[in-house]
């Protein structure tokens, strides 16, 4: 166990797991998601990377954007110390050995065979360092015939599991997702593993190795789905929202083009607060709309007539109007809206990272408050190799 925390020198106010060492061999989003939590919650995690750098660094480039800072490296890698090693050479994996002694917690996202060939799959650091929580995060697991394939989150998280077809009306394109959504499921599942062993380790002494996916997470995710194909053999397609089977749970537009959901699952409950929000109680003496069934048969008419209400009044008229009637709603807002949203600024939703080249600047916070331990200020994401010297002195490798 590492007597080095991050709360000293980074400003963070949350230390739950001040003392805990993370050494990390981490790349691109979900792995190093999952540090990221670990050092905004007071672990010291050491990012070791290749001397040219974790490649995410330089995503925006690759991607053809040109030479841009990448905000999402930031978010995911902050408060961390990075330690450039060739774990090709001798000097390299002798530096990592000892890394990993002092270590409560190995994670990596790398592929099984590229671990195997350094000396680090899990089975053999596990057998070098039985109280060491050995944490693996793959595309598709660590077994089976696609063990090695590489699994970025559109593969193995959104289209190997079904949620890129299930989100999409039945023979329609599959639908286009962000990069790293995926991703930070993934992460959390890492995260919520390798807690749990830490709390046995505490019990038994011993380590063990936690292992999670991205296509097991994807499929975690969407599990509502799976069990109800799996248990009737069949299951409903996405819809149009012109032709949504549940009217109260759908998207609407105000007349300035603002979009937001109602959120009435309970059909029959919220029916009448939404006729009243509206001004149209004759809604609810109408047949055709009587009860969920009759509503779900007939909601292409429902739908076009709640259309033609929500087009008539700016989003500020509805905002009071479903305030006074008690209607269950939410916005749906551009992400420069969820920028300025009160409510998220009220939940602690953005954090102060302190910048080496500048002002500190606003980013995403991490999901999880401790109270009475707000996160409001953590340390920045480490250049590359930034700490080599410093924490190789720590463990005897450099006077």
């Amino acid at each position: 166990m590492s007597d080095t925390t991050s709360g000293d020198s980074t400003g963070n106010e949350v230390q739950v797991l001040a003392g805990i060492r993370v050494v990390e061999l981490t790349m691109w989003i979900a792995g190093p998601s999952a540090g990221g939590l670990l050092a905004d919650w007071g672990a010291d995690v050491i990012k070791v990377e290749p001397p040219s750098g974790d490649p995410q660094r330089n995503i925006l480039g690759a991607m053809g954007y040109g030479d841009l800072p990448v905000p999402g490296f930031a978010l995911d890698n902050r408060g961390k110390r990075s330690v450039a090693l060739d774990l090709a050479t001798d000097e390299g994996r002798t530096a990592m050995e000892k890394l990993l002694e002092t270590a409560d917690v190995f994670l990596t996202n790398m592929r099984p065979k590229s671990l195997a060939g350094l000396g680090l799959s899990p089975e053999q650091v596990h057998e070098r360092h039985p109280r060491l929580i050995v944490t693996t995060i793959t595309g598709y697991g660590l077994d089976g015939p696609d063990a090695d394939l590489p699994g970025y989150d559109i593969g193995a998280f959104w289209a190997r599991t079904g949620i890129a077809r299930d989100l999409v009306p039945r023979n329609a394109a599959p639908v286009g997702v962000r990069g790293g959504l995926g991703d930070h499921y993934t992460g959390l599942s890492a995260t919520a593993g390798l807690l749990a062993a830490l709390v046995e380790r505490g019990r038994t002494g011993k380590g063990r190795i936690v292992e999670t996916s991205l296509m097991r997470t994807g499929l975690w995710a969407i599990g509502h789905q799976v069990v109800i194909q799996e248990t009737f053999g069949r299951l409903e397609s996405a819809k149009p929202r012109d032709i949504a089977p549940v009217p109260l749970v759908n998207s609407y537009e105000t007349s300035d083009g603002h979009w937001f959901w109602l959120i009435g699952l309970e059909a029959d409950r919220h029916f009448p607060t939404v006729a009243a929000a509206i001004e149209q109680p004759g809604l609810l003496t109408d047949e055709r709309f009587a009860d969920a069934k009759t509503r779900k048969q007939n909601s292409s008419v429902l739908i076009a007539v709640l259309d033609e209400a929500f087009r008539s009044q700016p989003l500020a008229h509805w905002k009071e109007m479903f305030a006074r009637h008690d209607v269950w709603w939410a916005p749906a807002q551009t992400m420069a809206e969820v920028l300025e949203d009160p409510q998220v600024h009220a939940t602690g939703g953005f954090v102060q990272v302190a910048n080496p080249d500048g002002d500190p600047y606003r980013s995403v916070n991490n999901p999880i408050n401790f109270r009475g331990s707000p996160l409001r200020n953590t340390g920045p994401s480490p250049k590359v190799g930034q700490h080599t010297d410093e924490v190789l002195r720590e463990i005897g490798l450099r006077p």
